[in-house]
């Protein structure tokens, strides 16, 4: 026991908080007993810097330990300041809100806040990717990392029309009840996209996503063989248009990668369809024919007209 409070005490912890998901106090009743040893410093986010300033004032503080309290965007601005410049200093998540899927697809308990915080006072960690992706949007340049997706189409289209009051009460199910103005949203769109460094080309569909993790609320599954950890992204471009070739990408989710993998077949790549197409890659960049709405980890971004994306591997150490 004083073996583990000596390590305590030598490390420097910082927590970055949402004050909209979750309040200092709240926080500060969940706190292990060990941290009476530790020399906590605080830092909160703001609707106008996200966990980025707030991350460089507890680097600055000299922790070597970063706690980010609040859902994927908090996370994703904590996780791109540590990546920026290749600090020592470890992530820890306690996820908040009704998203977290970074927290979920690591495996960390989402409505567990004291066990979260405990992992800032000891446990291994491990080495996690980060994506950076570069675009015009809305005549302004954007660079920006990501943890979980980011791309145009449904996905995007659902984000941009959900109801935030309906959100804030019923959670990720407010989605469904944007999914049919999204379908009507998202016309196939013809892009140039290069692969790798190779040649460019071309490409239609209504949906295309680069992801880090795979699975999204509710355990569905979008990327089968997307690992945070493995360098490298999965992208996926789905083309269906009307009920026959929907059934089509039912079909391909239900059974080409759902249950026949279950059945034992988790070894073989994600398996392709006419309307659903996988893929990997370390670096890409599209071009679109017309503007498109670009989200990135849950957040509608504007208009683009094009992006790049590149994986950064082992960015991140996360408890």
């Amino acid at each position: 026991m004083r073996e583990k409070e000596n390590l305590v005490a030598e490390s420097r912890i910082a927590i970055v908080w949402n004050p909209s998901k979750a309040s200092r106090e709240d926080l500060e009743q969940a706190l292990p007993e060990e941290a009476a040893a530790a020399g906590l410093t605080w830092h909160e986010t703001s609707v106008e810097d996200p966990g980025v300033g707030a991350a460089d004032e507890a680097l600055a503080a000299g922790a070597d330990v970063v706690v980010a309290v609040g859902g994927d965007g908090t996370v994703r601005a904590v996780a791109e300041r540590l990546a920026r410049d290749d600090t020592a200093a470890e992530l820890v998540i306690v996820p908040q809100g009704t998203g977290n899927l970074l927290a979920r697809n690591l495996g960390i308990a989402v409505n567990d806040t004291a066990g979260a915080l405990a992992r800032a006072f000891g446990g291994e960690s491990r080495a996690v990717d980060l994506a950076w992706i570069e675009a015009d949007v809305d005549g302004e340049h954007l660079r920006q990392a990501f943890v979980v997706m980011a791309g145009f189409g449904i996905d995007a289209h659902m984000i941009a029309e959900t109801d935030e009051d309906l959100k804030s009460k019923v959670g990720w199910l407010a989605y469904v009840e944007s999914l049919g103005r999204a379908l009507d949203a998202s016309a196939v769109v013809e892009f140039d996209i290069a692969v790798d460094g190779g040649e460019s080309e071309r490409a239609s569909g209504h949906t295309f996503m680069v992801g880090n993790i795979g699975t999204l609320q509710g355990g569905v599954t979008l990327l089968p063989d997307a690992d945070p950890t493995d360098g490298e992204l999965d992208l996926l471009l789905l083309s269906a248009e009307g009920m026959g070739e929907w059934l089509d990408t039912l079909r391909s989710y239900v059974w080409d990668n759902g249950i026949r993998r279950f059945l034992g077949k988790k070894e073989e790549p994600a398996q392709s369809a006419d309307t659903t197409t996988h893929a990997r890659a370390k670096r890409l960049s599209v071009s679109l024919s017309q503007p498109r709405v670009l989200e990135i980890d849950g957040e509608d971004f504007g208009e683009t007209t094009g992006f790049t994306v590149e994986i950064q591997p082992g960015a991140v150490r996360v408890r």
